[in-house]
């Protein structure tokens, strides 16, 4: 097939999303078929890129930073983002040629526009991923209320899945709550999170742990933001500075970076190590330094997230310490699967509990990577999520 895929991340980007997108595109072209991305690149200093990478064609077009920037202005950019990709594509000459079909990702949720585009110029069927649920997630987490820029975004959501023949959620739950705003009878689907077999490769340096150097190590990596509520795993650093065998390792950026770094300082908290974001394929051998992944999600979520970090965690061998909001699909997948140890709402002594039970239990840390390596292989690959995206594109859902 002919495939389009519209996001607002690709690499070089590190993050989750952008890590992900790669392994797609990657094993869609291993399959055979036909890949342009289409994605936004801030500071370009040409209106428009087209790259040959991986097989696939990269269209980068020049368009406002959306990453790593005010609430306010992230907002305006990403409204501005569909019409600067759409004239990127023009640009480029790919508007001129024909899809068989568009796959897009969300977030962001106002891509949709250049899917409905796309699709009724090439008469082909879409594809939308979900990965959180915005902007309810945002209220749910206190970053914003019910008032007029709440109720616009649901109307720009809503457009989005009017414009997705298919809708390919995280969790069995998020099926529902996404048919509240989709159109009636529209098609929705889970769509597990995926990722690569790691490949390690070492940097030189990479590998200074600084204060947790030696200890068994919790660790994070992604995004530090507000959706994460990391500041309860300082808190459990704070209650565990007792414990001088075990340390607490966040890796990566985001919004809540600076601070929470600013938090460990002021706390004196010598069990705790902060580290820039690192090279995506360099994960696998600093995840071999440590001991258990921390899989972060403010309590006050009503949504439901199957994070890529979990996977990343999981096909690395790691066990995981988990802090989610009650209900979530996520804590019911880690009890049955045996990857891990959940811990439901906000109690920082439950927390503390199951933290100390997993430093120190080794021998069943060892049965829970086992158990993660055969789920994720089961589960959360490239090559199924591409089966399952192109025989959804390739079915008249309207008889399924």
């Amino acid at each position: 097939m002919r495939l389009l895929l519209v996001a607002d991340t690709y690499p070089p980007a590190r993050i989750s999303g952008a890590v992900q997108l790669h392994d797609l595109v990657t094993e869609m072209v291993a399959q055979g078929h036909r890949v342009t991305v289409l994605v936004p690149a801030a500071g370009l200093p040409t209106p428009v890129a087209i790259e040959q990478t991986d097989g696939a064609t990269v269209l980068r077009v020049r368009a406002p930073q959306t990453k790593d920037v005010s609430l306010v202005r992230r907002a305006f950019a990403e409204m501005w983002l569909p019409f600067a990709l759409l004239r990127g594509l023009c640009a480029s000459g790919a508007a001129a040629e024909s899809f068989d079909g568009v796959v897009w990702y969300s977030p962001t949720i106002f891509l949709g526009l250049v899917a409905s585009r796309v699709k009724h110029r090439s008469g082909c069927r879409s594809y939308l991923i979900v990965r959180d649920l915005f902007p309810d997630w945002a209220v749910d987490a206190g970053v914003m209320r019910r008032g007029l820029m709440y109720r616009f975004f649901k109307i720009v959501e809503r457009f989005q899945y009017r414009v997705a023949d298919v809708i390919g959620v995280q969790t069995p739950a998020n099926v529902a709550l996404v048919a509240r705003d989709a159109p009636v009878g529209a098609h929705i689907e889970v769509l597990h999170n995926w990722l690569a077999s790691p490949q390690p490769i070492m940097q030189p340096g990479m590998l200074e742990l600084g204060h947790v150097a030696g200890r068994t190590i919790f660790v994070y990596t992604g995004n530090m933001g507000i959706a994460q509520d990391l500041g309860a795993f300082l808190d459990l650093a704070a209650e565990m500075t007792d414990r001088s065998d075990v340390g607490f390792l966040f890796v990566g950026r985001g919004s809540e970076a600076g601070n929470l770094q600013a938090l460990a300082q002021r706390r004196s908290l010598e069990n705790v190590e902060f580290m820039q974001e690192i090279d995506p394929a360099s994960i696998p051998a600093l995840l071999g330094c440590c001991h258990i992944g921390i899989v972060a999600l403010d309590p006050r979520h009503t949504t439901h997230n199957i994070p890529g970090k979990f996977i990343t965690y999981v096909r690395n061998g790691l066990p995981v310490l988990a802090r989610v909001n009650r209900g979530n699909d996520l804590a019911g997948l880690i009890r049955e699967s045996g990857v891990g140890c959940v811990v439901e709402g906000d109690s920082l002594a439950e927390l503390r509990q199951t933290a100390l039970w997993l430093a120190d239990d080794a021998a069943r840390r060892v049965d829970m990577a086992r158990a993660g390596l055969l789920l994720s292989q089961r589960c959360f690959t490239p090559a199924a999520a591409v089966d399952q995206i192109v025989s959804t594109l390739l079915r008249d859902v309207s008889t399924a």
